[in-house]
């Protein structure tokens, strides 16, 4: 019979995410998780498997939490204002992002585990649904004339991923609302582009 475990399982996944967020996962060991998780090397091993188990399973809680629960959110909303939300609060986060981490997601697309497919896959799959999420919204703005119908929805949700992921990027060293209003603002021109208008 397994022995029960000693500890929070979520609470320590939780300090887990932290500790790859803020650090990465090739700058985090396993002495740093289980000194931040509260928990000894054996445990960690025996609850999560080796680090890259654990980092996998962490990247995707934090992406179930933040992205498609974000998503979830806005889909409710009017197709333009599901956009403008979305953006709004990425730009809020990242103004109060004290210690600059970004967003875990998009760290590990630009450094995450290279030489692992099976890894760069999900990485893909996760960025391909905040892209899906963006051509609904577009179908739907299109659909209603709250969108322009000048762009096709796959370009505009390749452009919207692009901004995010350049916004993510940026806010870590620059951390400056008119820079991430600018790039945004820039961005949702599309939306508004008349047929025949060149970008």
């Amino acid at each position: 019979m397994a022995r029960p475990r000693e500890f929070d399982e979520a609470a320590v996944l939780d300090a887990a995410i932290g500790c790859f967020w803020n650090r990465g996962y090739e700058a985090t060991s396993v002495r740093d998780l289980a000194t931040e998780m509260r928990i000894t090397g054996a445990s960690l091993y025996n609850a999560f498997g080796d680090k890259r188990s654990l980092y996998e399973k962490a990247l995707r809680t934090y992406v179930e939490r933040r992205v498609i629960n974000r998503m979830r959110r806005c889909e409710g909303l009017a197709p333009r204002a599901a956009i403008e939300t979305f953006f709004g609060e990425i730009v809020d986060h990242s103004l109060t992002d004290e210690e600059r981490k970004g967003c875990m997601l998009v760290n590990a697309a630009l450094a995450g585990l290279p030489g692992d497919p099976a890894f760069g896959a999900y990485v893909a799959e996760a960025l391909g649904e905040i892209e899906s999420f963006f051509r609904r919204m577009a179908e739907r703005g299109q659909a209603d004339g709250s969108i322009s119908a000048a762009s096709a929805p796959e370009d505009i949700a390749r452009l919207l991923l692009g901004a995010l992921m350049g916004m993510r990027v940026l806010a870590r060293s620059r951390p400056e609302r008119a820079l991430l209003e600018g790039l945004l603002r820039a961005a949702l021109v599309t939306l508004d582009r008349s047929p025949g208008t060149q970008p």
